[in-house]
């Protein structure tokens, strides 16, 4: 699966990683883990007229919802672009990023997330109840049971999704999740997806690149509780 080319962004976003110094540059880093942590949580992922369904607001996972939403079709997989908007400690706080999403029926997911200037950021595979997860710039990987986030998830308290389809089409192009209490809110837009096409077979398999370190899920999860 080749790596996709980083979109530019249309929009004046805050770029965390756009540092002169290295120290800033590490401590940006750690913000997009933080980010990426919650998205991968929240999902486990126009120009028509668009059909909007909202699923009220829920302590059920996410991944559940979106999976359901991708089952009309046998594979899918698309170009992404990925906003998210948070508070920490009082800021607001705004990122972009790209990425790659690849599904297969009935529960395989993958999306790989890109900095707009190219850099990898993390590689999240859904295979089957498994969750792995590839943070490159820290040289670090994780995996667990999906089953292992239901406190996490909990603790976050109501998750508003809502999804948007062009008129005819069969799956969401747009994903938006909203994390009420932790005011953090998701929007993925699927760009230009290809449905049903065959998809390599090495699409969901998990390869730890040499020099990575590899640790239990629950060793992430405690970090954030």
């Amino acid at each position: 699966m080749g790596r996709q080319n980083a979109e530019g962004s249309t929009q004046k976003i805050r770029n965390p990683l756009a540092r002169e110094h290295e120290g800033d540059l590490r401590m940006a880093q750690n913000h997009w883990v933080r980010i990426s942590f919650i998205l991968l949580i929240s999902i486990v992922l126009w120009g028509c007229p668009k059909k909007i369904v909202v699923t009220p607001p829920t302590i059920e996972n996410p991944l559940t919802k979106i999976l359901e939403s991708f089952s009309p079709v046998e594979s899918l997989q698309a170009r992404t672009s990925i906003r998210i908007d948070t508070v920490r400690n009082g800021e607001e706080m705004n990122f972009l990023l790209n990425g790659y999403l690849l599904y297969q029926k009935p529960n395989q997911l993958r999306l790989l997330g890109y900095h707009p200037l190219g850099m990898g950021l993390f590689d999240a595979i859904y295979l089957d109840g498994k969750f792995f997860l590839l943070i490159p710039f820290q040289k670090r990987a994780y995996t667990g049971e999906v089953s292992e986030f239901e406190d996490l998830i909990e603790k976050a308290g109501p998750i508003e999704i809502q999804l948007e389809r062009p008129e005819g089409s069969e799956i969401p192009h747009r994903i938006r999740i909203n994390v009420i209490e932790k005011e953090t809110r998701i929007d993925i837009r699927l760009k230009n997806p290809s449905i049903n096409a065959s998809l390599p077979e090495d699409s969901f398999r998990w390869v730890v690149p040499e020099g990575v370190e590899v640790k239990p899920l629950a060793q992430l999860l405690r970090k954030k509780r």
